[in-house]
């Protein structure tokens, strides 16, 4: 494994003393309104995630009502868990141009909009454009936006803060599960989705409490030094180094437009000031030309963000080791979401839905899922603990269950290994923190955007994948044992990057040396 973190190669925020240094804490970093934060992110994960984990009982009542295959059934999940994942990179773009607090506010109405039209289906189809893609984008909308507040508002315990908001999905999985069995046995299943979107109308609070740091708080959690010496001091990556770089590319530009519009508006304000004589028709003119000027400023400035991050010199797919992150994202999530999509139908082959009945399964994933995200996200924050080497060791832990899980036919023995996968997929709660390791925290709405949507991929396929071997083969186990070892090829990327990343700047200094 690795010593520390420095040794993967890339610059990590909270340890690395080059380029930046901490001046007089603010109360809201860390502290103060943080906590609301990470308690609006809570209640982002238990509406959104747990909801989407709770599927599986929806999943069934779809089966008996439309009487298609599971894999097109799936197909219904899937598109719901993979949109919200999917739509991360323009959502980032949302993000650059609006800000977390009215894109998460615009997501809630649209998720709720989605469970209610859901209600009235007529056929699998229907569902998969009310419930697959209209609440899909609503929670993508909602989703991106309260992971990356709480890396703005955390800097010390980055880990443990996105580990406690991101319990919420074991909690909402728990709960979710219980209230929408209970809710389609006493209403049925359209009532229960009616009900529920009435419900996701409170994701448009939690996006209100999304408030925004000023520009004077971003800047007290990090103080970036421009000194050429300390510059050419730097021991990065290239790759890193690259990414970073693209803050200060279009700086210049940025400033000397944002002077010209304020000389534009400051002629607009003069007028204004100055014209009460002039006739109400030209004050609302001005007024309204005003804010149309600010408004697109705004949006020329996100977008230009948003298009320097994916498509510019500075992009982030230059890192290396980022893109060794995302292609482990496109394998590792479906092995996650396979079995609360499954596990239902898997117990009920078993004849074990007595035992199921009284503690489900996927309730054992949940709630050990809860402790896990905790106590990594604990032991991440340790001194002498590499969050990356957790990350790894958990994701290790994870590939073995699932590949062990087909071979469990009792209650007891899948109870053990969906315990097993509950804590080690905890390493959910590390993501974000890895990824603004990566990239910073300038770019973690854009990089952690291009992560989960490799994740939506991996959530959109693997459903549909496993209910179609199931449809063949009459049987889960090569879901399970394929869906494993892609999940393997994944980690591989993970493992082999780094080093690659450790060797080239030795490699430099031996040929400069013998220069």
């Amino acid at each position: 494994m690795y010593a520390s973190r420095e040794d993967i190669g890339y610059d990590f925020g909270k340890d690395s003393k080059i380029g930046s240094k901490p001046i007089k804490p603010n109360p809201n970093i860390d502290g103060g309104w943080a906590w609301v934060i990470v308690f609006s992110s809570f209640l982002v994960h238990i509406l959104i995630m747990g909801s989407q984990m709770a599927l599986g009982i929806l999943n069934m009542e779809w089966l008996e009502e439309f009487n298609q295959s599971r894999g097109l059934t799936a197909w219904v999940s899937s598109l719901s868990m993979g949109i919200t994942l999917i739509v991360g990179p323009f959502i980032g773009l949302f993000i650059s141009m609006c800000g977390c607090r009215m894109t998460a506010i615009i997501g809630g109405i649209l998720n709720a909009l989605g469970w209610i039209l859901s209600a009235y289906a007529s056929n699998v189809h229907y569902l998969f454009l009310t419930f697959g893609v209209t609440a899909g984008i609503g929670s993508g909308m909602v989703y991106l936006p309260a992971v990356v507040m709480v890396g703005q508002y955390f800097q010390k315990r980055r880990a443990l803060a996105q580990g406690l908001s991101t319990t919420g999905t074991g909690f909402g999985a728990f709960l979710m599960t219980a209230l929408l069995k209970y809710l389609c046995t006493e209403f049925g299943w359209r009532n229960a989705m009616f009900i529920q979107g009435a419900i996701s109308l409170n994701l448009c609070v939690c996006g209100a409490l999304m408030r925004p740091l000023s520009p004077k708080e971003l800047c007290e959690k990090y103080v970036v030094k421009s000194d050429s010496e300390e510059n050419q001091a730097k021991t990065l990556s290239h790759s890193t180094e690259t990414v970073k770089s693209n803050g200060a590319l279009g700086e210049e530009p940025e400033k000397r437009e944002e002077a010209a519009n304020e000389e534009v508006l400051g002629s607009v304000q003069h007028p204004e000031n100055g014209g009460k004589s002039g006739s109400g028709r030209s004050m609302y003119g001005l007024r309204l030309f005003k804010t149309v000027s600010q408004l697109s400023v705004t949006v020329r400035k996100g977008f230009a963000l948003w298009y320097s991050s994916y498509f510019g010199a500075a992009s982030l797919f230059t890192n290396r080791v980022f893109v060794a992150f995302v292609i482990w994202a496109l394998f590792a999530y479906s092995s996650f979401v396979i079995p609360f999509i499954h596990l239902p139908e898997i117990v009920k082959q078993y004849n074990l839905s007595r035992q199921d009945n009284v503690f489900p399964l996927t309730s054992i994933i949940a709630i050990v899922h809860i402790f896990g995200k905790v106590i990594l996200g604990i032991i991440s924050d340790l001194p002498c603990i590499s969050t990356w080497n957790v990350f790894l060791m958990a994701n290790f832990t994870l590939v073995t269950c699932i590949l062990t899980l087909p071979l469990m036919q009792t209650y007891v023995g899948l109870a053990v290994v969906c315990a097993l996968i509950g804590f080690s997929s905890g390493y959910f709660s590390l993501m974000p923190v890895v990824t603004e390791d990566l990239v910073g925290t300038k770019h973690l709405a854009n990089a952690y955007g291009i992560i989960i949507c490799a994740n939506g991929i991996s959530a959109l396929f693997g459903p549909p994948f496993a209910g179609w071997i199931y449809d063949i083969t009459q049987k889960y186990d090569f879901s399970f044992y394929i869906a494993g070892l892609l999940y393997m090829v994944g980690i591989i990327f993970l493992l082999i990057q780094p080093c690659i990343q450790k060797k080239q700047p030795r490699e430099k200094s031996t040929e400069e040396a013998q220069v």
